[in-house]
């Protein structure tokens, strides 16, 4: 192991121990906040490394990538069911969006126990590495609850878990692998065609999975249907506009500009619009 990723791992095994040594102390073990990517992979690693008492615990989202179950299962990782599933949350709430997070709040944002390690890495954006200075943090939930969070592998580059994955032999999602048995570290696993994308990844995620534009349509349109006097039964006239401003748009006005009716135009036909692009049966 190169001397730099060495002393990384050392410092990695000492925070854990250290929150472990806390958790301890009010009789908890403490948690790996395990999402079934590579950093997760990562953390929990460290923490076998580091003898502690731990639970590893994933928060279903019920909109994981295929084969995300299995692999945490292969872990021996508790799955934790979320109080109301993606599809229920559409139900009652419609579909998420940049501003509308209440899909983050009730399927990933939730306190489990008092000490926990997070796999954050302050080089995969801008705003994690402005949010996250320091490895230890105090977090506190919409509920009020707090939680001490330690950040094992806050300052590690891709190549560092690259090469610690190779090092320690962890066999990570099938999806970070290619058709070869590569191993890809700059691929990223998250949920579904999340609406917190950007614009154009967000549409290529839709393309990845195209039957998720079923599922928003089928679900948008159970939310019109029991809701008829919410806005956008205002804004839309069926679930196919409704979607179609979800992955094309970044508001309702550019989705009146690029597809509604206009002194020229009786609008886009949004049904055959997705099927085409998707290539798929609405």
């Amino acid at each position: 192991m190169r001397p730099e990723l060495q002393k990384k791992v050392e410092f990695g095994i000492k925070l854990i121990q250290a929150g472990a040594k806390k958790a301890a102390e009010i009789g908890q073990p403490i948690e790996i906040a395990y999402s079934g990517g590579k950093d997760s992979d990562c953390i929990l690693e460290l923490a076998k490394m580091a003898g502690v008492n731990y639970r590893a615990i994933y928060k279903n989202t019920t909109i994981d990538p295929p084969r995300t179950i299995a692999h945490v299962k292969e872990n021996g990782v508790e799955i934790f069911k979320p109080k109301y599933s993606f599809r229920e949350l559409i139900h009652m709430n419609g579909l998420p969006t940049m501003l509308r997070r209440h899909c983050c709040r009730y399927l990933k944002e939730y306190k489990v126990l008092d000490y926990a390690v997070v796999g954050i890495r302050s080089c995969e954006s801008i705003k994690r590495k402005n949010r996250y200075k320091e490895p230890e943090y105090c977090r506190t939930y919409r509920s009020g609850e707090k939680c001490r969070q330690y950040l094992p592998i806050l300052t590690w580059t891709d190549k560092d878990v690259e090469d610690f994955i190779a090092e320690r032999g962890i066999k990570c999602h099938p999806l970070y692998y290619d058709e070869d048995g590569n191993f890809h570290v700059e691929r990223r696993l998250g949920c579904m065609c999340c609406p917190f994308e950007g614009h154009k990844k967000r549409i290529e995620s839709f393309k990845k999975y195209p039957n998720m534009v079923k599922f928003y349509v089928t679900n948008a349109q159970i939310y019109l249907d029991t809701h008829p006097k919410s806005k956008m039964n205002e804004y839309f006239d069926d679930a196919y506009q409704w979607v179609t401003m979800a992955i094309f748009c970044d508001s309702i006005r550019e989705f009146r500009e690029r597809f509604g009716a206009n002194l020229f135009s009786t609008g886009t036909d949004c049904k055959k619009l997705l099927e085409q692009y998707f290539g798929i049966e609405l």
